[in-house]
């Protein structure tokens, strides 16, 4: 048998957490086993699906690495990929099912069935529809239709016995057949259900595995009840356990992130990256940019295969110690076997720590390459960059090392790529560095010089220069390195100072600091 799996999101909105992990499972396994991994747009429900939601979704399985052999934007044997599509082939297999007796025309009022509904809660007993106004004959229906009223088309689930199911992960699963409603599969204006559609696209696009969120699973036996109808061989199912919130077992959800932004691993990932859109001018909502959202990640500059590394650990795991794996392990070693039953919480922290290592690994031109576009979406580098953009990058990201986590953090060393007229100063700094001690300027001013004599402008030079000069002075270094550093870089904190010196260049820090002296000068004569 060759394994097909397939994932269908809805264009309801930007692509969740949990819904990537689950993408990301089915992929797996049907890479692992030779496989086609299809992806189908589930957009039956007209209402609720937003045009421009799409591609963003196709953006992101493609950033990530999860392709798909047949769906949209890919050609194959069982297009169209769009359910508004087929909806042909879902007329065919509702009229098989009123033809066969497993489905019916249901004329009954929402307000009815919800009278009834609420008179099974006023007798304490389990609600299950009566059927009163089902139409066994033409007669019925023109009777009804002659009332004014309109018919959905109900399945006549079966009202006694048991479906007992093999589930791949959750090992057997019974369902009690008398605690199934009769699910409308077709409105009354013709349009047909996601219960429906999805049995009858599986078997169209000969699904081996439905691989899917455990929110599902009591869906399962309406669908298995319509497969068995219309005479689908089964597929095999496998339902994996929901992504839950961070410390907690509740699912998480995109649409709770206030509550999120009270969890404080939550809450420093979100600030960082709102940091990072800001300065990139990125124009962000709680629907379009949180950490719920696998679009966030790209947007700030993670690593997809530190994405994919965590996912792949939200429920699953290969044993108790091996957190690390390539692309190409992941298809090797993953099977359904170990997906775990319990909900697997969305950890920020541990997320941050695989992009961190994934960054640590790399080397020095790939890293180059990843985060020069945010250096040019900020408009501090052309595009194409200048032919020494490469090896100053290199030298910066070599200086910073662990600092950068992900590749917006560029941003935080964008001073270097600034003409110095146009350096900004951090107030406070300034302030604190330059314009209240009363030997800044001054010792600033000597140290000026020192620079413009230096036989080198390398790292190990510009150390031993500055404490053969705080020596000389008989003062102590913090005197002069915070002000050599607010004078440089226009802030308080960044990696070493003779770093820095050295990256900039003779040239470009003695502008900069005469730039600092003026200022400073000019405040205090005012």
């Amino acid at each position: 048998m060759t394994v097909r799996t397939r994932f269908a999101p809805s264009p309801t909105g930007y692509l969740h957490i949990g819904g990537v992990r689950t993408a990301l499972f089915n992929w797996l396994f049907a890479r692992g086993h030779g496989g086609q991994f299809i992806l189908r747009i589930d957009d039956t429900d007209q209402q609720r699906n937003v045009d421009e939601a799409l591609q963003p979704i196709l953006n992101g399985f493609r950033w990530l690495g999860i392709d798909w052999d047949e769906g949209p934007e890919v050609d194959g044997p069982h297009a169209p990929y769009y359910q508004s599509q087929r909806a042909d082939r879902y007329q065919q297999a509702v009229e098989q099912l009123l033809a066969c007796g497993a489905a019916y025309y249901d004329y009954a009022t929402p307000e009815e069935i919800q009278a009834q509904r609420e008179a099974a809660q006023a007798e304490k007993r389990s609600f299950s529809y009566n059927r009163q106004w089902l139409a066994e004959t033409d007669a019925d229906r023109a009777r009804f239709e002659a009332e004014g009223r309109t018919a959905v088309v109900r399945l006549k689930m079966p009202r006694a016995g048991q479906l007992v199911l093999d589930d791949l992960v959750r090992g057997e699963v019974t369902f009690e057949w008398a605690r199934e409603q009769d699910h409308v599969i077709q409105r009354a204006d013709g349009s047909c259900l996601y219960h429906l559609a999805t049995v009858v696209d599986d078997r169209a696009f000969e699904i081996s595995h439905v691989i899917r969120a455990e929110e599902h699973l009591s869906n399962t036996p309406r669908q298995v009840f319509i497969a068995d109808a219309l005479g689908y061989p089964r597929p095999a199912f496998a339902h994996l356990p929901y992504v839950a919130e961070p410390g907690s077992r509740n699912k998480l959800s995109k649409r709770k992130l206030d509550k999120y932004l009270k969890h404080a691993d939550f809450a420093k990932i979100a600030r960082h990256g709102q940091a990072i859109a800001d300065r990139l001018g990125l124009a962000t909502s709680a629907d379009t940019f949180n950490p719920v959202i696998v679009d966030f990640y790209q947007q700030v500059g993670y690593l997809p295969e530190a994405v994919l590394n965590y996912l792949v650990l939200l429920g699953w795991s290969l044993d108790d110690r091996t957190e690390d794996f390539s692309r190409d392990q992941m298809v090797e070693l993953f099977s359904l076997e170990r997906v775990n039953k319990a909900p697997a919480s969305f950890d920020p922290a541990k997320l941050t720590a695989f992009q961190q290592r994934a960054m640590d690994r790399m080397e020095s031109k790939p890293k180059v390459a990843f985060v020069l576009p945010f250096l040019q979406q900020a408009g501090r580098v052309s595009t194409p960059p200048p032919c020494e953009v490469g090896s100053q990058l290199s030298g910066i990201l070599a200086a910073a090392g662990e600092r950068l986590t992900v590749a917006g953090d560029i941003l935080d060393y964008d001073d270097f790529f600034t003409s110095d007229d146009a350096l900004v100063y951090d107030e406070k700094a300034f302030e604190k560095r330059l314009r209240k001690p009363p030997e800044a300027v001054g010792l600033l001013q000597k140290f000026r010089q020192c620079l413009a004599d230096a036989t080198a402008f390398d790292v190990e030079t510009l150390d031993q220069l500055l404490h053969d000069f705080v020596e000389t002075e008989g003062i102590k270094i913090g005197q002069i390195i915070h002000a050599l550093r607010v004078a440089v870089t226009g802030k308080a904190v960044g990696f070493g100072v003779f770093d820095t010196l050295a990256l900039l260049g003779r040239e470009r820090c003695l502008s900069r600091i005469d730039q600092a002296l003026r200022l400073a000068e000019a405040v205090d004569t005012d």
